[in-house]
């Protein structure tokens, strides 16, 4: 059966029922398609699920620290079933908030099934064919997985399938120290279980700074998590009921012997099933797709935001993808994806934020420009909170008096950062902070105090 429509959106993440709202209260009629779970990654195995299961690992971190401010909690263990069955009712709420949402709005069709291009204006949801001018994808992404050897002979985890784990690993060897990998490490060790992360490059989080990377080790360290770097060749082993993870290519090199494994290096775009060639649509030689700064795709009517663009997958940039497309579309604005800083934050404890260019990137652009930097240990509010890991440190230009960028790593940093982020939208000098007046004590009043000491970059 063909249904015809204004427009059709592919996928119920971050951007796809905002945009799919969006357009059907402006009066359009709208088919949203998705295939398996309202709210996408970020609701149901990002985002909520993960930052549930952290708060949980808080607790019980903070109560074996009870020692530390003055009482004792006395043998604390985590009942991971119990944990898992508080971050699914979490999960549940926000899942189920998002399909009545969809469901309850006027014009809005909300059709479960896969969907595939028949054309550049068409797509199949099984024997349906939905037919529309404008196409929005909001396909997201999923765990990648590695040609690692070993691979097919050993039961691993990805990030999906470890938010179901109702038994605590043994010993969890987590292969991958970016972002997820590190969240996962902290929380699981704070859970009870004995881990090992392990990365290919030579520190943790190699894409921050050197500073940073080092605090994280530091406190992965101080919590007693191993940590495996310039893992050259790392592969996998059955053994005797355990799993072997190998460093290097010599057999003689040390392995890791684990009761489970985290695959954590890294995620792949939904796009490989779209049928895209039908329609047109290019993709890059990992899956992405291509967008101008109106998030359009190289076949004008086809629009792709959130990660399937590969321009920054978050779920706050996802949602600015949405607010980009509906802006222009139904607004007659010119808003594009060059306007937008990159901002995010690594959910470990302390957190780490950042916004704009990190100093290696100032150094490696040839910036003339002014830091200021900060330790925690010199920061009233930590050292009130027992927290003292992690810095502040900012970059200005020289000529402007622009910030340049800002990397923040100790308590409150993922939401310290955005006073740093609202003066940088805002195109105004550092002074502006500089002479601010914050509360005290709180993190974020180092930052006038930070932007007050700034030296040459050398």
């Amino acid at each position: 059966m063909k249904q015809s429509f204004d427009a059709i959106v592919v996928g119920a993440g971050q951007a796809g029922p905002s945009l799919a709202v969006r357009l059907a209260t402006g009066g359009q009629k709208v088919a949203l398609v998705e295939r398996h779970l309202f709210g996408g990654t970020c609701v149901n195995t990002g985002c909520t699920p993960t930052k549930t299961m952290v708060a949980s690992a808080h607790a019980a971190h903070l109560a074996r620290r009870g020692p530390d401010f003055g009482f004792t909690a006395g043998d604390v263990r985590v009942d991971l079933r119990a944990v898992k069955a508080r971050k699914n009712a979490v999960v549940e709420r926000s899942r189920s908030g998002v399909e009545k949402w969809l469901r309850g709005t006027e014009n809005c069709t909300v059709i479960q099934g896969h969907a595939a291009f028949e054309s550049p204006r068409s797509l199949r949801v099984g024997d349906d064919i939905l037919e529309a001018d404008q196409i929005f994808l909001n396909v997201g992404a999923r765990p990648l997985i590695p040609d690692m050897p070993g691979i097919g002979t050993v039961p691993y985890l990805t990030s999906t399938s470890i938010l179901e784990l109702e038994e605590l690993p043994r010993h969890l060897a987590v292969v991958g120290g970016g972002y997820v990998g590190c969240e996962f490490a902290q929380m699981f060790r704070r859970f009870g279980s004995e881990v090992t992360i392990l990365d290919m490059h030579g520190r943790l989080a190699p894409r921050e700074d050197e500073d940073a990377s080092a605090v994280i080790h530091e406190v992965f360290k101080a919590e007693g998590i191993d940590i495996a770097v310039n893992a050259t060749c790392i592969h996998l082993e059955q053994s005797e009921g355990s799993i072997h993870v190998g460093i290097k290519c010599d057999e003689r090199a040390p392995h890791i012997e684990a009761s489970h494994v985290l695959l954590a290096i890294g995620r792949a775009p939904n796009t490989h099933d779209l049928n895209l060639a039908v329609a047109g649509v290019h993709t890059d030689d990992r899956g992405y797709i291509p967008v101008d700064e109106q998030l359009r795709t190289n076949v004008h009517n086809i629009f792709a935001l959130g990660d399937c663009n590969g321009r920054a997958a978050f779920t706050h940039t996802a949602y600015n993808d949405y607010e980009i497309v509906a802006d222009n579309l139904l607004n007659g604005a010119a808003r594009s994806l060059s306007d937008r800083l990159p901002i995010y934050a690594l959910f470990t404890d302390p957190p780490l934020a950042h916004v704009g260019l990190r100093e290696h990137e100032v150094r490696e652009r040839g910036i003339r420009a002014l830091i200021g930097k900060r330790a925690m240990t010199r920061v009233s509010r930590a050292i009130e909170k027992g927290e003292t890991f992690g810095f502040i440190k900012i970059l200005v230009d020289e000529h402007t008096q622009h910030i340049l960028g800002a990397t923040l790593i100790g308590p409150g940093a993922d939401e310290a950062i955005h006073c740093i982020a609202t003066c940088m939208y805002a195109r105004q000098p550092a002074s502006l902070l500089a002479h601010s007046v914050h509360i005290h004590p709180t993190v974020a009043e180092l930052i006038p105090t930070v932007l007050g000491e700034l030296k040459p970059l050398e």
